[in-house]
C-alpha cells in the first residue's frame, strides 16, 4: 500500500526558515506547499529561497489551498491561538512550536477544537527525540537510579546575555517572551516526561536586563520578559527538583540534568552554548562508584545529523506528527502535554506574583 503525502503550509519564517521548512521537505511524507508572513515580499522571497509552491500573506488564503492537510505554526506564541483554532476549524491537523499559547485557557481552546474538529495536533518538544535523552529515559524507567532523591536541571546559556541584542517580541510578556516560554516550557514536559507529575511549586522569575536597542532606531525600549527564572519543584511521588534557567549566563555551564537516587546516579549533559542539541553525553554511576561514560546505542542515533542539532528531532517529530494523523490517534507529545505545561508556566507566573508555593 502507498503512504499519502501530506501537504503541509508553514506558518512564520524565523525558526519556520530555520528548522520547519527545511525539516519538513527533509522528511519523506510531508510536502511543504505554502509559507505565510504577513509580508508579501518576505513571503515571496522565502518561497523562492527554498522553492515552495505558493506564498502568502493572510492566514484565510493559506486555508483555503487546494488539498493542504496541515500547517506547521512557527510564529510567536501571541499568534499560536487564533492560527491554531483557524486551522483546526478548517480541518487542517496542526504541529505547533511552544510555548503552546499565552495562557492556560487559549491552550485549552485549542485542545477543545482539536477534540472537537478530531484532527492531531502535536508539540515541538524536540528533547523526546534526542538519543541521549531517549537512552536516558530507558534508564530510569529500568530503575538505574532506584527511588530518585533529588532532581537538578540547570539550562544556562549566553544567547540574549549581550544587552545589544536588539528588542523584539521577546522582550514583552505580554507576547509569550521570556526565558519562561522559551526553555522553561521545554524543561517542565521533559520532567513530566521523564518522572511524572508536579504537585507543587516556587518560582522567582527576574530580568536582568530591561532595557534594548529598538532595531529601526536604535533607541532602548524597554524589557519586561523574565531571562532567568529560578524554580523548587516537588513531584506528586515528593521527590525534590531544583531548576535554574538563563538566557542571559556568559560562559553558563550548558543545560544539564542531574538524577540522585538511592541506587545510582544518572548525569546527562551539554556544555554547547550555540546549539541546545548537539553534544548531550550521559554518565552513570550505581552506589558510590565513580561516574562512567554510558554509550549511546546505535538504535537510537539519528539516521542523519545536521550542522544545526535541532533539525534531526525535529524531522522525528515531523515523523510522530505523521504517524498520529495516520491512525487517527495522538500519543505524547500533544496538545495535551501542551496545555500541561502552559499550567506548569501559570503556575510558576502565580508564585512569582504572590511570593508563595503553588499547587498545581
Amino acid at each position: 500500500m502507498t503512504l499519502p503525502t501530506y501537504k503541509v503550509a508553514v506558518l512564520g519564517t524565523g525558526f519556520g526558515q530555520k528548522i520547519h521548512i527545511p525539516g519538513l521537505q527533509a522528511h519523506h511524507r510531508t510536502e511543504v506547499v505554502a509559507v505565510y508572513h504577513r509580508d508579501q515580499a518576505k513571503a515571496d522571497s522565502v518561497a523562492q529561497t527554498h522553492q515552495i509552491p505558493q506564498a502568502c500573506s493572510s492566514l484565510e488564503a493559506v486555508l483555503s489551498l487546494d488539498g493542504l492537510d496541515g500547517v506547521a505554526i512557527a510564529t510567536p506564541p501571541f499568534l499560536h491561538h487564533e492560527m491554531a483554532l483557524a486551522a483546526l476549524q478548517a480541518g487542517k491537523h496542526v504541529l505547533l512550536e511552544k510555548p503552546t499559547a499565552l495562557s492556560v485557557a487559549e491552550a485549552e481552546a485549542i485542545q477543545q477544537a482539536a477534540t472537537s474538529q478530531q484532527k492531531s495536533v502535536v508539540m515541538d518538544f524536540e528533547f523526546r527525540f534526542v538519543p541521549a535523552w531517549q537512552y536516558l529515559a530507558e534508564q530510569l524507567a529500568a530503575g538505574y537510579v532506584g527511588q530518585p532523591r533529588l532532581i537538578k536541571v540547570d539550562w544556562l546559556v549566553p544567547g540574549r546575555a549581550d544587552p545589544q541584542r536588539p528588542w523584539s517580541w521577546y522582550a514583552r510578556a505580554d507576547k509569550g517572551g521570556g526565558a519562561l516560554g522559551s526553555i522553561g516550557s521545554h524543561t517542565f514536559d521533559y520532567l513530566a516526561w521523564l518522572f511524572g507529575p508536579i504537585k507543587r511549586l516556587s518560582a522567582q522569575l527576574s530580568t536582568a536586563i530591561t532595557e534594548r536597542p529598538d532595531p529601526e532606531t536604535g533607541e532602548l525600549r524597554p524589557v519586561d520578559a523574565d531571562d532567568t527564572c529560578t524554580l523548587l519543584l516537588e513531584l506528586a511521588d515528593g521527590t525534590p527538583v531544583q531548576v535554574n534557567l538563563s538566557a542571559v549566563t556568559y560562559n553558563g555551564r550548558g543545560h544539564w540534568l542531574e538524577v540522585y537516587g538511592d541506587q545510582g546516579t544518572l548525569i546527562l549533559g551539554s556544555s554547547n552554548l550555540k546549539d541546545y542539541v548537539h553534544g548531550f553525553t550521559l554518565q552513570g554511576a550505581k552506589g558510590n562508584e565513580p561516574l562512567a561514560p554510558m554509550p549511546i546505542p546505535e538504535r537510537l542515533a539519528f539516521p542523519k545529523t545536521y550542522a544545526d542539532g535541532r533539525l534531526a528531532p525535529f524531522i522525528r517529530v515531523v515523523d510522530h506528527w505523521v504517524s498520529s494523523i495516520d491512525q487517527g490517534r495522538i500519543t505524547a507529545p500533544s496538545i495535551a502535554d501542551g496545555v500541561y505545561t502552559q499550567q506548569l508556566m501559570a503556575a510558576t507566573q502565580q508564585s512569582q506574583a504572590e511570593g508563595r508555593w503553588i499547587s498545581v
